[in-house]
């Protein structure tokens, strides 16, 4: 009995190396599959309790508009907070980028409890401001604590890091798809880490499930009239993507330059947020309406239905770019959500399309261009409005991020293989150039 034990021994290794290497890719599926499931359950459920927390804070706020009075208060407050606490993460997307491209020492664990209470903060007392910011950082933080006990190589660090940010995305948004490819293309333009898809789109997809589990909602957008695709409804969606793309750039620029006013003016940055929340609660207060601040979800809604004004748009970009270069917390996305859509609705004024599309068109293609990321724009199009505009999607998302040349939200973004770029800035000259290297 004894003299059988090797053998049987010998006859499972035998068949584990030949597994291995016949299927080498088989046990890396299994690895990345349990590691999926196991950052889906924590990310997930971290996305539902921010976004209900979330929730709660705006409807609060709606019903108690004498909070915002204390915004600049909350500015310095936060200001405090990260200037003697959280200087390592300060940085917020661009650390996960970073860390993305050049892993080093593992991303603080403090990062989740920061970027979660001064989001909430920021979203309580008026701020504009949006929410994948927090969901990313709060999904990257809390994965990486796992690339050490889990013994991971640099390599598969990176991986790890891709697929949390896809949960992040993926599960405050409701699209997972959108999620995984977003995670793919946000922290390198023109190239994509292949080995990071699979762990990627199912981080997204578990991540989404369980926020899903935990009861928390998503907005539901409708686009009913769905145009015959002719010449001239294509040539009506180039010229939606221009102005998407253009006003994306803008957005980008302004958003670094006045971060940039900021911080040469005003040398103590507790005071930025301080100042900043002077600005935009005097400017509430001007306006008599709070239709600019926080995620404003109620009138994204109302630019699939109605034609609304021409301001809109570029009063909330105001809003947020004070808000957000100030040093309050949160994201971009959801107020770039907010201006593309409020544009697009402006825009069926002048282009023949649909209002509905033309808002969902500039929903995605601003937020394309401000990212660099058009495949997950269109993607996240086709996941929140139906597959039957998923054309007119694709083409304002890629217009856009060419007319955007590159100008990002995200300062330590990287192009990967400028080969296959077809606008590319220059860093001496202010302006965008149009190229393409055959």
């Amino acid at each position: 009995m004894q003299q059988n034990q090797p053998s049987v021994r010998h006859s499972v290794e035998k068949k584990t190396r030949f597994w291995i290497h016949v299927y080498p890719s088989f046990f890396s599926i299994l690895q990345w599959t349990i590691l999926s499931i196991f950052l889906g359950l924590l990310i997930g459920s971290a996305s539902a309790g921010f976004l209900q927390s979330l929730n709660w804070t705006t409807d609060f706020r709606e019903t108690h508009l004498w909070v915002i009075v204390f915004l600049p208060i909350c500015g310095f407050g936060i200001g405090l907070l990260y200037h003697y606490y959280g200087k390592e993460v300060v940085s917020g997307n661009n650390l996960l980028i970073d860390t993305i491209h050049k892993p080093k020492k593992t991303i603080p664990f403090i990062m989740v409890p920061f970027i979660y209470l001064g989001t909430i903060a920021t979203h309580f007392f008026g701020g504009s401001a949006g929410r994948e910011g927090t969901a990313l950082q709060m999904a990257g933080a809390i994965a990486d604590q796992f690339s050490k006990p889990f013994k991971l190589s640099k390599s598969d660090r990176k991986i790890l890091l891709i697929a949390a940010v896809a949960g992040g995305f993926g599960s405050v948004f409701g699209t997972p798809l959108a999620g995984a490819i977003f995670a793919l293309e946000f922290f390198l333009i023109g190239k994509i880490n292949y080995k990071a898809i699979f762990p990627a789109l199912l981080t997204s997809i578990f991540a989404d499930i369980v926020t899903k589990f935990w009861g928390t909602p998503h907005t539901d957008y409708q686009i009913d009239i769905v145009p015959t695709i002719t010449f001239s409804t294509v040539l009506y969606a180039i010229l939606g993507g221009i102005v998407f793309g253009i006003c994306a750039a803008i957005f980008s620029k302004l958003s670094h330059q006045t971060s940039n006013l900021f911080k040469t003016t005003i040398s103590y940055p507790p005071f930025r947020p301080f100042i900043g929340g002077i600005i935009v609660a005097s400017a509430i207060w001007m306006i008599g309406s709070t239709k600019y601040i926080g995620l404003g979800i109620p009138t994204i809604v109302d630019s699939f239905e109605n034609q609304l004004p021409i301001y809109d748009f570029a009063i909330k970009m105001a809003f947020t770019i004070i808000t957000l270069s100030a040093g309050f917390k949160g994201g971009e996305v959801t107020p770039l959500f907010f201006i593309g859509a409020t544009l697009g609705s402006t825009l069926s004024l002048f282009i023949p399309l649909p209002t509905a599309l033309l808002a969902g068109m500039g929903f995605v293609a601003v937020f394309s261009g401000a990212t660099n990321t058009p495949i997950a724009c269109t993607f996240m199009a086709i996941e929140l409005f139906g597959i039957e505009n998923g054309v007119y999607f694709a083409i304002s998302c890629v217009v856009s991020y060419l007319l955007s040349g590159h100008q990002s939200i995200y300062n330590s973004q990287k192009i990967g293989d400028p080969k296959h770029v077809f606008f590319q800035k220059k860093k001496e000259k202010d302006c965008m150039k149009c190229s393409l290297f055959l």
